[in-house]
């Protein structure tokens, strides 16, 4: 199945439970150093976005 990210791009998901399980990983991460926070703000919206959706899939 595919995915459309928030960049629209599509990604292949191929074990939608794998694809969860590493993106509830991804979104949860932070860098230490507050440089990265507005990084780390757009990764964090990219993740969630990820989750949501393959959550969705999940769900239906």
């Amino acid at each position: 199945m595919y995915i459309t990210d928030l960049n629209g791009c599509l990604i292949e998901v191929t074990d939608l439970n794998k694809a969860i399980q590493s993106v509830a990983e991804y979104k949860e991460y932070r860098h230490k150093d507050k440089s990265f926070s507005e990084f780390d703000k757009r990764q964090r919206a990219y993740w969630t976005d990820m989750f949501e959706k393959l959550s969705a899939i999940k769900n239906d």
